[in-house]
């Protein structure tokens, strides 16, 4: 049993005698108090792991102390003591939120028992608190690196919907750190110490997308030779990130619904359904309300999704924040790759602030390690990032980056979102010599997007299905 300090609380002198007695023979440090007054004046002093108290007191019961205690200490731990078993009295201290009782008379093994049980859940809660500390640090607020207003409104927004349960859609350009929110939002819920489950919903179809999710029984299907639980059963108690929600096929949007409104799941091939807690996170880069005009999304589905709004701003419009990011990707791409980078230089951020950024944050950072990778000296300078376009022929009517810089502030006013992101894609695809794999890579973006951003763009290469150089 781990060692601990336990504070007993008792006005019959011959049970508080009997209660120490035990407790330091099992290697516990013992406090004791006759009432309630007293106990509340110790536990003011000093900090117990475990309070045993009578219920039946005079002045202040066990039930009333309990709560005081707790109202000062929600993680106190509370262990009543009753003279008069009853499911009432059992019921009742649950909701002043004591952790067990043991009855009068008891063995010293029932109470040690008792005791020890609630030790070891004390521990387990000490283990995910820290657990919980160190999620937050690798993957809270913290993690989503922005001084500028709009990302302080951001990481506001985050910290106020992270402790309710409502289902929650994340909007945003790809590249912009969906899935960081995501999890920065399960981080900092009560549910941060389950699993935090993901899946792209836009990676694949049909039966295989259904299986995935809600899972099957054995025989459902060819290859279903054992039944499988799906991954909204893994993130039981959890949280359940669906990216690309606006790319689930029209057929199997009811059985999300279905999620969402009664929180039960059926397998492929069951017969019945089973209940599930679980929080839905989603994300999209489409526009939701067109797709449902469009009756290529559900409206009733569209509104379950859509209960609390978050929208990742693109970092074009927040150049403010690329020094920061810009810091944070040399010192990890100069770790990841063992260069002696240290940092980069002001014309550097200048000129990446002067940038597009169609992939947003995750192109930035494949910028960066690039530039990491082939740097020759000890910082960053604005002539090893701008070889990321260079060695390519600049689209007719688009100069280069150094002239653009000196002529306008803007360099590609004027011009539509559209023809810029043509632009840059076409360029990054020159200099990856046609490959679409490593284009996708620096860009920020997966290999489907590209597909179908090329498809888009007349004129650039792309028209064939993704083959082999995907």
């Amino acid at each position: 049993m781990v060692q601990a300090r336990i504070l007993v609380v008792d006005d019959e002198r011959g049970v508080r005698t009997l209660s120490s007695d035990i407790l330091r023979r099992a290697g516990h440090e013992v406090v004791v108090a006759a009432s309630a007054s007293e106990a509340l004046v110790r536990f003011a002093e000093s900090e117990f792991d475990v309070v045993l108290s009578d219920i039946k007191m005079p002045e202040m019961d066990g039930l009333e102390l309990c709560k005081r205690m707790r109202e000062e200490q929600p993680e106190q731990v509370v262990i009543l003591v009753t003279g008069y078993p009853s499911l009432e009295t059992a019921i009742e201290g649950m909701k002043q939120g004591a952790r067990d009782y043991i009855t009068k008379p008891f063995t010293p093994d029932e109470m040690r028992i008792v005791v020890g049980r609630a030790l070891k859940e004390r521990a387990l809660q000490d283990e995910n608190e820290v657990f919980r500390r160190e999620l937050r640090a690798k993957s809270g607020v913290d993690a989503i690196l922005g001084g500028s207003a709009k990302m302080r409104a951001l990481s506001a927004m985050i910290r106020k919907v992270a402790r309710t349960n409502t289902t929650i859609l994340i909007s945003g350009e790809s590249g912009t750190g969906k899935e960081l929110v995501a999890r920065a939002i399960h981080v900092h819920s009560d549910r941060a110490a389950r699993p935090f489950v993901p899946i792209n919903c836009g990676a694949m179809v049909g039966t295989l997308l259904e299986s995935e999710l809600f899972g099957h029984a054995k025989g459902s299907f060819t290859g279903a030779h054992v039944a499988k639980a799906g991954l909204v059963t893994a993130a039981a108690r959890g949280t359940l990130f669906l990216d690309e929600v606006g790319e689930l096929a029209l057929d199997m949007q009811p059985k999300l619904l279905r999620l969402l409104q009664e929180g039960e799941v059926k397998a492929v091939g069951a017969v019945e359904t089973k209940k599930v807690d679980v929080r839905v996170v989603a994300a999209t880069n489409r526009d939701l309300r067109q797709e449902v005009q469009q009756k290529t999304f559900r409206e009733d589905l569209f509104y379950r999704l859509n209960v609390i709004s978050i929208e990742i701003p693109p970092l074009r419009d927040r150049p403010e924040d690329i020094p920061l990011l810009a810091e944070r990707f040399v010192r990890e791409a100069a770790l990841k790759v063992r260069q002696p980078v240290e940092g980069i230089t002001e014309a550097g951020l200048g000129y990446l602030q002067q940038r597009p950024w169609p992939g947003n944050v995750r192109e930035l950072q494949n910028v960066i390690e690039r530039a990491v990778i082939l740097s020759s000296g000890g910082v960053i300078d604005s002539a090893d990032l701008s070889d990321e376009i260079s060695v390519a022929p600049h689209a007719e009517g688009i100069p280069a980056p150094a002239s653009r810089c000196a002529e306008s502030p803007y360099p590609f006013e004027g011009r539509s979102l559209e023809d810029l992101e043509r632009h840059h894609i076409e360029v990054v695809l020159r200099a990856c010599g046609g490959q679409k794999s490593k284009a996708a890579e620096i860009l920020g973006i997966n290999r489907t997007t590209l597909w179908k951003k090329l498809r888009r763009y007349d004129g650039v290469e792309g028209e064939d299905e993704p083959g082999e150089d995907f």
